[in-house]
């Protein structure tokens, strides 16, 4: 008798193996830095900017002071470092306030003196100042309007970089001369340091044409000021060979390759082969979702690229271009609704699709999880999940069919997590 998980619970389990494998507290210690002669001066962005920072509490033996800032709901209990929450996915003033307070803490250290710098997914968002020339309402209209556009996350940190004053290296540079170790964990597809929370420890040569070729291709409307400020490029990113960066040294410590690794080892530990088709998936999450689907009736009927029982693994981000108003669901619950339905009920197979920070765009779930069944028990209810696609509603079919993954914040993000389990004899 075989003691190898069913498909819904080796889907679940294999979820829960990405995240833990990007926790602050397990990768953090693996990376501090020596003590300094001086000061060390903790400050961050992201969703795990506050785990992060309570972990370099937990194993550093001299003093700190700090501040970082995180989501709201993400904050833990912390002793030395102060945490702040702020506005995400859209800038509010409480990340504006935070980003203008540690970019005044690290100005005037020596280089006797670290800055440990904590980054993870979100920063952007959380950690943003906006020029003397632009309002803050400009900056957070001119980001609901990019995430609604389907704008890839390089035509977002264009437009971001050139707007803040604390993205693009412009955090490392203001710390000069200290010593910044950067600790930085990926959510972004190919791990691009300087795409991470728009990268304020390290440099870029993006510019403020850049900024507005993407915003004139994807339709976005802004103000006279913002045209002109970003024609006059008045706010330049630091470059890469910027001498003010020669002091910070950037290190990624979680990225989804590992934890996709991590979570192919624990398929194969419960008797599934697995596959992993790449941490760097990117499109519209209904086009994912048809691709992912094709390859799961490949291995049905030709028993490629895997015979069952397996498991086929996959990471990155997509995305979802609005193009109606009244919808719920993030690009998880959207991609694993598309899957569902190019499927319709085939039997022997199972998929999970969350996000790993525990919050699939602005609901309350990391995602869903799905059956050979869940179509039928969708159309048992009334509901037409072809209907519910098109009107970009997953949250709500799946909330219905009670299919909807809820972790609450998982204090980590290293993007989308993709599994799709297919049964064997």
């Amino acid at each position: 008798m075989s003691d190898r998980l069913s498909p819904p619970q080796l889907l679940r389990h294999l979820f829960d193996t990405a995240v833990n494998a990007a926790l602050p507290h397990q990768i953090i210690p693996l990376h501090l830095p020596p003590q300094p002669k001086g000061r060390t001066v903790v400050v961050g962005a992201g969703k795990s900017a506050a785990a992060m920072a309570r972990a370099v509490e937990d194993n550093w033996d001299g003093g700190l002071t700090g501040l970082v800032v995180t989501r709201y709901g993400h904050a833990v209990e912390t002793k030395q470092i102060e945490v702040v929450e702020a506005g995400h996915p859209v800038p509010d003033a409480n990340g504006v306030g935070a980003a203008r307070r540690i970019l005044d803490m690290v100005s005037p250290l020596t280089e006797d003196d670290l800055v440990i710098c904590l980054i993870s997914g979100g920063g952007s968002a959380l950690f943003t100042l906006p020029p003397k020339e632009l309002s803050l309402e400009e900056l957070a209209d001119i980001n609901r309007q990019l995430l609604s556009s389907g704008a890839a996350i390089s035509e977002m940190n264009a437009v971001r970089k050139s707007l803040s004053l604390s993205s693009g290296g412009r955090l490392a540079a203001a710390a000069y001369p200290s010593t910044v170790v950067s600790l930085i964990i990926s959510d972004v597809p190919g791990d691009d340091l300087a795409t991470i929370a728009s990268g304020p420890t390290v440099g870029d040569t993006i510019t403020a044409q850049a900024a507005l070729q993407a915003i004139r291709e994807r339709k976005i409307k802004i103000s006279p000021a913002v045209e002109r400020y970003l024609n006059r490029d008045l706010n330049p990113t630091i470059a890469p060979t910027d001498p003010r960066l020669s002091t910070t040294q950037n290190l990624l410590i979680a990225t989804p390759q590992q934890s996709l690794e991590a979570a192919a080892e624990e398929a194969e530990m419960n008797g599934y082969s697995a596959l992993i088709l790449g941490d760097s998936i990117e499109g519209e999450a209904q086009d994912v979702g048809i691709v992912h689907a094709g390859i799961a009736q490949q291995v049905i009927n030709h028993n490629q690229p895997l015979v069952p029982p397996c498991v086929i693994l996959s990471g990155g981000e997509t995305t979802v271009t609005l193009d109606r108003s009244g919808g719920k669901g993030g690009r998880n619950s959207e991609f694993l609704l598309s899957f569902a339905c190019h499927l319709n009920g085939l039997a022997d197979v199972y998929a999970i699709a969350c996000d790993t920070d525990g919050i699939d765009g602005s609901e309350d779930n990391a995602g869903a999880a799905i059956s050979p069944e869940s179509i039928q028990l969708a159309r048992a209810k009334g509901l037409e999940p072809i209907e519910y696609l098109s009107n970009h509603n997953a949250y709500d079919l799946f909330a219905a069919i009670d299919a909807l993954v809820e972790t609450g914040p998982t204090l980590t993000n290293v993007n989308d997590f993709r599994a799709i389990a297919i049964a064997g004899n």
